[in-house]
């Protein structure tokens, strides 16, 4: 396979080499594809985490443990409104 690289990516390789940090291109773009492929994962960790999530709420709702709106938005005001209150 072939890639051709941005001047900008190719700039950025050749400041990572001189550097020090890494000896060869090959070593910049194996680091990079490496991060890719942890980012990658975390982001399909998280979208697995937030489906299990919106399941369970999905299911609290159904036994009626949920709150409206509504309620919830009035008991955030009260808090405020209480704390405001006892800083004055």
């Amino acid at each position: 396979m072939n890639v051709s690289l941005k001047p900008k990516h190719q700039k950025f390789i050749q400041e990572q080499i001189e550097s020090g940090r890494f000896s060869n291109a090959d070593a910049v773009i194996e680091t990079a594809f490496e991060l890719l492929e942890k980012l990658n994962e975390e982001y399909v960790q998280w979208v697995k985490e937030t489906r299990q999530k919106v399941e369970e709420a999905e299911k609290e709702l159904d036994r009626g443990e949920g709150l409206d709106g509504e309620t919830v938005v009035n008991q955030i005001l009260e808090r405020f409104q209480k704390e405001r209150q006892e800083k004055t």
